[in-house]
């Protein structure tokens, strides 16, 4: 893929791990290392799916520099715009105006538009919460935490006056299809029964379901549409990380101006699919409710549809279990959707 797309833009510079020459050269360049600051080693920075991100290693300190590219770096096959990294730049530096966030987030040390390049904080070596789906549970000061992340997100920049520029469409197209479109497509290239034995019959019964479907297509058109809150975009525990007592967001490059019952459908969804506790997400929506406004049937909504492309869709989570409790999620999937 380096090569390909060094032919395609030989102007721009192509992060690698590998060439610390060629990494010092370039943070030089943007003047975001001291100048007797070097690069001394790199390795690859947590188990994101969109971006190439790694930890690199100055005779000074460590930071986390990231670079998207016009693929999905899981996935290079599947083409991907790559101005999701001038959406998230603008992202952070937007939340940083806002103390309350901006402390929950790591901080944006560099932006470099043209090549696509975001320096930020190192958090250090954390662990992401997807523990939750092996058997941890969200202790409620964590959930708190959680909730007010967004409570803050979607109410401060209501009256943003360059919405515009967050607009994000052609990642949301991307995300769209994979959400609404593929999972429920017939002959759509997914081997589910390799995954889990049993589950492609399952999800046929979606599938063929005229009234589900249809409401997912309804449900899809909300998303691509245009709303008042600032969005993360995927709001789920491989976005949060440990960090000693608390939790930190990162990875909003699929954030937009949109319904804030998105983001919150997501993060319900994602306790169901850990198994927490109902009263759990009892508690969720009535503290979200609590200090702000939310269509809560909309928000179960798009909590049924994150469960249905999570376990028959291409972006599977590390779930432990088997055929019955996914089954059971589905029948879930459907009573909230149809809500």
């Amino acid at each position: 893929m380096k090569i390909s797309f060094q032919k395609l833009h030989p102007e721009v510079f192509f992060l690698d791990g590998h060439n610390l020459e060629s990494l010092s050269e370039y943070l030089q360049s943007r003047g975001w290392l001291l100048q007797s600051e070097r690069v001394v080693a790199s390795a690859h920075a947590g188990a994101g799916n969109m971006n190439y991100t790694l930890r690199v290693r100055t005779s000074d300190r460590s930071i986390i520099v990231k670079q998207a590219r016009p693929w999905v770096e899981k996935y290079p096959h599947i083409p991907a715009p790559w101005d999701r990294a001038l959406v998230e730049g603008r992202f952070y530096q937007l939340v940083g105006t806002w103390p309350a966030l901006a402390q929950r987030m790591p901080r944006l040390l560099g932006f470099d538009p043209d090549a696509h390049v975001l320096m930020l904080e190192d958090l250090g070596e954390t662990q992401d919460c997807t523990g939750l789906y092996g058997g941890d549970r969200l202790p409620s000061e964590r959930l708190m935490e959680l909730l007010q992340y967004l409570v803050d997100l979607h109410l401060n920049f209501q009256n943003y006056e360059a919405k515009s520029s967050f607009a994000n469409q052609a990642m949301r197209e991307l995300n769209h299809t994979h959400l609404f479109v593929i999972p429920l497509q017939k002959d759509n290239g997914l081997i589910l029964d390799s995954i889990t034995p049993g589950l492609e019959a399952e999800a046929a019964k979606l599938r063929t379901d005229e009234p589900y479907t249809k409401t997912i297509i309804e449900l899809g058109k909300r998303y691509l549409g245009t709303g008042d809150a600032l969005l993360h975009g995927d709001y789920f525990p491989g976005s949060w990380l440990r960090i000693g007592a608390g939790i930190k967001i990162i990875d909003p490059e699929f954030c937009f101006f949109g319904p804030p019952e998105f983001d919150l459908g997501v993060f319900i969804a994602h306790l169901y699919l850990a198994h927490q506790s109902d009263a759990l997400v009892r508690q969720s929506l009535a503290d979200y409710q609590t200090a702000a406004p939310l269509n809560s049937r909309l928000t179960r909504q798009f909590a049924g549809m994150e469960i249905m492309r999570r376990l028959i869709g291409v972006a599977q989570l590390p779930l432990a279990y088997g055929l019955e409790l996914k089954a059971d999620l589905l029948t879930l999937s459907r009573s909230l959707v149809m809500s």
